[in-house]
Order: C-alpha cells, then structure tokens, then sequence
C-alpha cells in the first residue's frame, strides 16, 4: 500500500504534464475511459493517468450523438476530448460505434450494402468522396477527415505533425447482442466499409477490428465466421482484408488473457494472416471496496467474477504478462476511475442494509482510482479520488516495461509458480515476471543472467537481490481462493499471488550458458482451437518420463469440398503434444509445409479444379516426433 501512498502523494506536487519530461507513457499499455463523452476531460483526470505511465487512451465516438439530424453533425463535444489526449501526450484509440435512429435497419445500419464511394464502387482513389447514400460511410469518412494528423482540428490547433487519431475501431464487442445484432455479415461489410473510408482519409491511419468480447469462441467465433466472409470477397488482399489490428477483451481470470490473445492469432493463422493483437479491455471489479459489494465476504455466490483489491491488482500484472508473453502488442486496463459501470447508483458505503430498498445497492469498482466527490456516480466513498492498489500495479508495468523496448517473450507454468522473461536489448537487462499459484507460501530458485538484479513488488520499495552459486532464490506469497467458477481441473484461482518483477543487467557468458532459455525449459500456452479456453490440456505423463512418440490422425475430408474448407488433425501421446506440422500435397506435386501450431484445425484455401492431400506429424511435451517421417497421405479431397 506504501506505493500507492507515494503515487497519490506525488499527485500533489506534478505540474501539467508538458513541463515533465520525465513522466512515462508507456507505448505499450494504456487505460481505458481517461476520458470520454460521459466523462469529459478534465485536468485531474488526466494527471491521474499520466502519473502511472499510461501511452494510451480509449474511447468511444458515438455516430448517434455526433449526427443528431441527417447530414447535421455537431463535433464540439468530440473536439475536447481530442484536443485533451494530443495536448497530454497521450495517443487514442477512438472506437466507430453507435446509430442514429433514423440510420436503422433492424439490428443493422441502412444502406450498409451501398457503394461505399460517390462513383458507385468499393475502391479507393485519388479524390474520390463517400457515397451520399451511404450513411455510415459519410460518418467515418468525416470523423477521420476531422481528427487525423493534419486534419481539421489539428488545422485549427496549430498541432504539429503527427498530431491526431491515427488508430480507428470499427465497432465495440460485435459478438455480443449488447452492442451489435446485425450478424456477421453485416458486420463484414461495416468493417470492410470502414477500413476502405478510413484509408481514402489517411493512407497512414490503422483500422482495428471492434475489440471482442470472445465469451465462448468454440461456440461463437466471430472473427473467424467474418474472415470465413472475407475470404470470399474478391478485394480481400488488395485492401489487406480490411484490418490493421485486431483487438480482445479478457476480464477476471487473468491466464485467459494469454489464452484468447494465442486462440486469435492461430485463428488469423489459419487464413494464412498475422496481424498486431491488442487487448483493449482487461480487468477485473473489486467486492472489498465501495461501491462493491462489501458485505458479501461470507457469501461468496454474491461476489462472483469480482476480486479483492490485492487480486485485483495481481491481476492487472498477471494478466499483462500473460498477453505479451502469448503474443500481444498493447494492452489496456479497464479503467480509470469506477465511473458508473453497468448498474449505475449514487448511495453511502453501507453492509447490505439497502438492498431492497433501492434499486442498487452495490456497483462496478474496475477504478484503479476511486470516484471524486461529486460525481453522478458512486461518490460517497471516505477517500475520494485515492488510488487503489491496481494503480501501484499499472505504474511498475509502466515503469519497469515502458521505458525500453522488450521482446523474446518466454513463459513457464510450473506445478506451482509461473515465471515470465523478456529481454530488453537496448538496455542489455532481462525482466523476469514472478508469481505463486498456490495457497501456501513458496521459494522458487532458477538460474541468474548477471551478477545482481532489482527485485520490485508492487507495494514496498525495490531491493537488490545477490545470485548464489550462479542461481537467485525468492519467496513468493500464497495466491488466495477467489470466485471465478469456470476455472480449468487443478487451477485453485483465476489470479496469483502477488508478483514479483525482476530486472536483470546481463553477462554475456551466463546467458550463453543458459540452455533452452533464460528461464527454463519453456512449456508453451497449452490451449489449442476446439478446446475451450477454460480448459486446459492435461498430459497423463510427466513428459519427463515420456519415451512413446506420438501417433497422428487427419479427420477425413469429403470428396469434394468448397474453396475455403476446414482441415482437422489430433494425436495419440502419453504426455501431451507440443505442436503439429501440417503437410499439403497439391495436385500430386511436391508435398510442402503448410502449417506449424499447436492448434488441431485449419481452414485452407483452395482453387477450383485441384486436388489436395494432407499429412501431419506431431512433436509432443518430450521432443518425440512421430514417426510417419515418410510422408503419405492421411486425408485427400478435391475442389470443383
């Protein structure tokens, strides 16, 4: 707690976030709801979020209270915020979202199918302007128009290069009815729209895919189901299929983060594609604190998905590393004050004695700050405008991740600790990730990189830690039980204990002695498309005992299959399969590595009047590779 003290401490003294030139804004975390339409910009908030190193911000741009009458957009409201984030340093991430009522088609927008330009097609070129029939092609065209870099705000500013949106997400949660109801084919055309609008604005822009909530992706897939809809559209490759980024959203149990971030990048593998994954919403809402449920601490079924302020900022490091060490690019915390969640009430911190007699009588507390006096919103707690200690937390990812480049991720589960490392090349160190996935105290002991490292927790001072023997020793505190109930056999909770962060000048020599990794031997993520991502694949072998190679199997293919059809394989192991390398024969030619992954399906493109055979070979947990070394084939079909 002592550091979340210091952090609101220092709040007093800091200037405007101009005259600082040593305040962090980490180019790869940032904070959702800094600022927004219902939460408008102001100075505290922004000192706030700049006071714990955040590079970015997120919020939505709604259509329907931009355009208030057809073809009348009133922008004003907008200006601020934009003018907020450029003015503090601060890059954004604007959300495309919302309808005018007098734009909607059932669950979609009207006209959507239009040409998107005034010459009646979709293709982009020199000076060519939205199609007037096309309403949400008129919108993006103007919002990007007004708030790019050289746009018209930053014309009026008198801001300097490269000042303005650059970064635009097309919807928010597609997947869930909440947001969108139009269907995945709807939505294709909405992204393909606007990836093409926003291109002819600025050529220079990044067009994401609305952030998913990836509830149940073996049940809804979304963007699989859309790219199965992209594959058939002609323009697909010429327009980079009409996405930059695409973007997720992982909440309470924080190993799933790494979980769905790895699930969408084998998805995009397996259309052949590779593109940045951001999570943009990540956390996790507290019961210990007002306005969460307080009273509950003997009722466990009331506080399900919520977490103590402790968990709560276990998590915000866990399930951060977690996304980078799977793959990610940036990550967002969800968010910066309570504001007024989903079930919003303004009522005094009680112990359950207004329930019934009023509508709510507990609230969302994602806050890493809670509400200031005043607000609409959950303004009653005895500290107002106090961090809690998730903003300690999100300050050391800052500081010890956002102020040099990282990569090479690694991570190890162990039985019962997880050790996470990423190098920093500029700076010649390593950062190792620590935490305990027990309930009982533990000493983890791995070998050292250098002669001496800083150790930082995320609420008392650093302190520098001595190898013995070449090999640093640590305690790591207990995890405690929590109330997520979808938790995978053998996991006892869906966060950590308290992490530890280790930073790590390196010796040459000793990381040249370091064999397979500078952390240990590496057991990857193990979840693999067609296994729910709450579970978790579990070897009946210790792999170390593991001498039997695996025996694969291809599912059969009919004789005839369309363009785009899907390609399934598995394997018999007694310890667990590491990864598959899927073979492609095509009309009797030569046989070519098509695949390399740990997932067991794919979806292949093929071209009409071709045969195509498959094969596949496995390496499990313990290095065997199967034996099928001369290739035959497993599973044949054609396309007609």
């Amino acid at each position: 707690m002592r550091l979340a003290a210091l952090l609101l401490a220092l709040f007093l003294t800091l200037a405007p976030a101009q005259a600082q030139p040593g305040v962090i804004r980490a180019p790869r975390l940032g904070i959702t709801f800094i600022s927004s339409l219902d939460h408008p910009a102001n100075e505290r908030r922004y000192q706030q979020a700049l006071l714990l190193g955040a590079g970015w911000n997120r919020w939505p741009l709604y259509w329907d209270r931009v355009e208030t009458a057809p073809g009348s957009y009133n922008w004003s409201s907008y200006d601020r915020l934009v003018t907020g984030d450029v003015v503090h340093g601060l890059r954004t991430n604007a959300i495309l979202l919302g309808r005018p009522g007098f734009f909607a088609d059932g669950g979609s927008i009207s006209n959507l199918a239009a040409p998107a330009f005034s010459d009646g097609s979709d293709t982009p070129g020199a000076g060519k302007l939205p199609n007037s029939g096309n309403p949400w092609a008129l919108f993006v065209y103007a919002a990007v128009q007004r708030y790019k870099p050289g746009g018209q705000l930053a014309l009026n500013q008198g801001w300097p290069a490269g000042a303005g949106i650059t970064v635009w997400e097309a919807w928010n949660e597609p997947d869930l009815p909440l947001f969108w109801t139009g269907g995945e084919a709807a939505y294709a055309r909405l992204l393909k729209l606007t990836y093409l609008l926003v291109k002819q604005a600025d050529p220079n822009a990044k067009v994401m895919f609305g952030g998913l909530a990836y509830g149940n992706p073996d049940e809804n897939d979304w963007l699989a189901k859309t790219l199965n809809l992209i594959a058939a559209d002609p323009q697909r490759d010429a327009y980079n299929w009409y996405m930059d980024i695409v973007a997720v959203h992982s909440y309470t149990y924080a190993r799933r983060t790494g979980l769905v971030v790895r699930r969408m990048i084998e998805t995009l593998g397996r259309f052949g594609l590779s593109r940045p994954v951001w999570v943009n919403e990540s956390g996790v809402s507290v019961w210990d604190d007002y306005p969460g449920p307080v009273w509950t601490s003997a009722r466990p079924e009331e506080r399900r998905f919520r977490a103590t302020q402790a968990q709560q900022a276990a998590f915000v490091v866990e399930s951060t590393v977690y996304a980078w060490a799977a793959g990610a690019d940036v990550v967002f915390i969800h968010q910066l004050y309570d504001d007024c969640g989903d079930a919003p009430g303004n009522f005094p911190p009680h112990n359950g004695e207004l329930c019934g007699a009023q509508p709510t009588c507990s609230g969302d507390a994602y806050g890493l700050y809670r509400n200031e006096r005043g607000e609409s919103c959950f303004s009653q707690h005895p500290n107002p405008g106090s961090p809690r200690p998730a903003a300690a937390a999100f300050y050391r990812l800052a500081q010890i991740f956002g102020t040099a480049t990282f990569n090479d991720p690694k991570i190890e589960r162990r039985g019962s600790s997880v050790i996470a490392s990423f190098m920093r090349p500029t700076t010649g160190e390593r950062v190792l990730a620590l935490w305990n996935r027990t309930l009982e105290p533990l000493e983890v002991d791995f070998p050292a990189a250098g002669s001496a490292a800083l150790v930082y927790s995320l609420d008392q001072p650093e302190f520098r830690l001595i190898p013995v023997n070449g090999r640093y020793s640590l305690g790591l505190p207990p995890a405690t039980r929590d109330d997520f109930p979808y938790l995978p056999v053998g996991e006892i909770s869906g966060i950590g204990g308290p992490p530890l962060l280790l930073v790590e000048r390196l010796d040459p020599a000793l990381v040249a002695g370091l064999t397979p990794s500078p952390v240990a031997t590496v057991i990857p993520l193990d979840v693999t498309p067609g296994i729910s991502i709450t579970q978790v694949a579990r070897p009946t072998v210790d792999p170390a005992f593991d001498t039997r190679p695996p025996v694969t199997r291809l599912e059969p293919l009919p004789e005839v299959s369309p363009t785009v059809f899907t390609v399934r394989w598995s394997a018999e192991d007694d310890g667990g399969i590491d990864k598959y390398l899927v073979w492609v024969r095509i009309d009797e030619g030569e046989w070519q590595p098509w695949l390399e992954t740990p997932g067991t399906e794919g979806q292949y493109i093929g071209q009409s009047g071709s045969a195509y055979a498959f094969a596949v070979w496995a390496v499990d947990l313990a290095g065997n590779w199967s034996l099928n070394t001369e290739l035959s084939a497993q599973a044949t079909t054609r396309v007609e």
